[in-house]
């Protein structure tokens, strides 16, 4: 029950950022944002980095630092991808919408993985289909055209289902932490890198966004991280899946409460479908035969 909770709590600080990202594009651009956020993100995380023998009984010591290395400038340069699609988009959507259409990586990785031989189970056939009715009601006008900025979140879910398959292939034959600081990095220099040839930064547009900045930055990336690495050490990954999809709930939540986003009849019907399709993507009606 308590790993349940960390990652409950870890879903809940997720579904805020998606607001913090809404609230820092008043400031400052999403590059800069994004590069800024991820440096504070790799930097958190290295406390645990050091101390990881001693909290997870974890080391350095064996693992394979070229390896890791690429995989970490890998998963760093799809990580910037996703994160700027994302961040872009939700500039014309809301925090709401962009954390339901996210979500979506949850039913997509499946797919993605019959280019691995995967097989697609029949809840994960039923999850999707459920999802792709909720996102028309989400985002689908009645003049049938979506919103821009929903438009590039949801190209910015395939990004984050391929993160996760990477992350799949990756991690099992690395150190965690470390992959991930690396990830941070790479992703943090390419956004900083676009920021000062694109956008313009000045210190006050990084100080007036400071607090979503903060959040998205040590709140999101270094503690939600660490709440899901621990929680996940004793929960079935169906079950945290589950758990950590309501992340969409918590954006809307945030987004009503912090920003008075309102959320119509129809797109409530949407995000509701769409929830039930993504948590049915992640149970097991069906027995498995052993001969």
């Amino acid at each position: 029950m308590k790993h349940l909770l960390l990652l409950l709590l870890a879903a809940i600080i997720w579904g805020f950022a998606f607001v913090a990202q809404k609230v820092g594009m008043e400031f400052i651009g999403p590059f800069a944002f994004n590069g800024i956020r991820f440096t504070l993100g790799a930097i958190s995380l290295l406390p645990l980095l050091f101390f990881q023998k001693q909290l997870f009984g974890t080391s350095t010591n064996q693992t394979d630092i070229r390896f890791t290395v690429r995989g970490g400038i890998i998963l760093g340069g799809v990580l910037f991808v996703a994160a700027s699609l994302q961040q872009v988009g939700i500039i014309k959507s809301t925090a709401g919408n962009a954390g339901f259409i996210t979500s979506l990586y949850i039913v997509i990785v499946p797919f993605l993985g019959i280019f691995l031989k995967h097989k697609i189970t029949i809840e994960v056939w039923v999850g999707a289909m459920l999802a792709v009715v909720g996102l028309y009601f989400l985002s689908i006008n009645q003049q049938f055209q979506m919103a821009p900025g929903d438009g590039l979140v949801l190209i910015s879910a395939f990004f984050w289902a391929l993160h996760i398959i990477l992350i799949g292939y990756y991690a099992p034959k690395t150190n965690v932490l470390l992959l991930s600081v690396i990830q941070f990095a790479v992703s943090a220099l390419l956004n900083l890198v676009v920021a000062f040839i694109f956008e313009e930064v000045r210190w006050t547009m990084i100080s007036n966004a400071l607090y979503p900045i903060l959040y998205g930055g040590i709140l999101s990336i270094g503690v939600a991280y660490t709440l899901q690495v621990v929680g996940q050490r004793n929960v079935a990954p169906s079950k945290a899946a589950i758990v950590l999809s309501l992340e969409a709930v918590f954006a809307v939540l945030g987004g009503w409460l912090l920003l008075s986003e309102t959320l119509p009849f129809r797109k409530g019907m949407g995000a509701l479908i769409m929830l039930i399709g993504l948590i049915i993507s992640q149970l097991k009606f069906t027995k498995s035969v052993s001969n």
